[in-house]
């Protein structure tokens, strides 16, 4: 499978969102919403085959009273940004789609003092919740919430692996892959702010694609902060489209 083959990158990022509450990815309207208060956590995923200005009321309806946002990317309806706009949305920016051959990343070495471990516990999710959340801007107020979220975590589709790097008992990063049926979808690639620019990123990126391909999967995906594409370009990703996220 060719790093340009978008709609199974597509698809996992879709499958993944909406395994935070149950909901069907691959419909003309997937809408999806857990109430806490982050707008990667409610949203739209694409719009397809539908009235544009239905669409917009609907999932007006559907997200009322949550914190969320529109993902416009090349599986929606050509012209939704422009609508969008035209219906008083805010573009918040774009995310890189980033893809890598699993078969040619660069495999770098992670710190001497690093451990990568999976996180499979109740006590572990904490302590990767606890982890991840200021670097990811997740309300101190909502981390309890988020913890619940993530514990009660059941995709519907693929397969979830969380990962934890430490530095002697303290949890310094966190990163998640959705191994799916063709494409690893990666996710929630933090470093807390003290333990930045050591290469920790680098590493808990590179233990995702290591897994992925294990599973025997060809192609590994994300989507790239403007901190992180750095880092993925150094490992072998390359950008392949972008999604442009929208809220009202």
């Amino acid at each position: 499978m060719p790093i340009n083959d978008l709609q199974p990158q597509l698809a996992i990022n879709r499958a993944y969102w909406a395994g935070y509450d149950g909901s069907a990815p691959h419909t003309d309207l997937p809408i999806y919403r857990t109430d806490l208060p982050h707008r990667l956590l409610n949203g739209v995923l694409r719009v397809r085959d539908r009235p544009i200005d239905q669409a917009i009321v609907e999932a007006r309806e559907r997200l009322d009273g949550t914190r969320w946002a529109w993902w416009v990317g090349p599986d929606s309806d050509p012209g939704t940004a422009e609508a969008l706009l035209d219906n008083g949305a805010e573009e918040l920016g774009q995310l890189p789609i980033m893809a890598v051959d699993l078969r040619a990343f660069a495999e770098l070495p992670a710190p001497g003092e690093l451990t990568i471990r999976r996180v499979t516990t109740p006590a572990e999710i904490r302590e990767y919740v606890e982890a991840c959340a200021e670097p990811l801007g997740i309300p101190a107020d909502a981390v309890e919430d988020v913890v619940k979220r993530e514990i009660a975590y059941a995709p519907g589709e693929g397969r979830l692996i969380r990962l934890a790097a430490t530095v002697g008992d303290r949890v310094v990063g966190t990163t998640a892959v959705l191994l799916g049926a063709e494409v690893a979808g990666i996710y929630w690639v933090a470093t807390e702010a003290a333990y930045r620019q050591r290469g920790i990123a680098t590493a808990l990126t590179t233990e995702t694609l290591r897994l992925a391909r294990e599973a025997g999967l060809s192609i590994a995906t994300l989507q790239a902060s403007s901190m992180g594409e750095p880092v993925y370009r150094r490992i072998g990703f390359e950008t392949v489209a972008h999604y442009r996220r929208f809220a009202f």
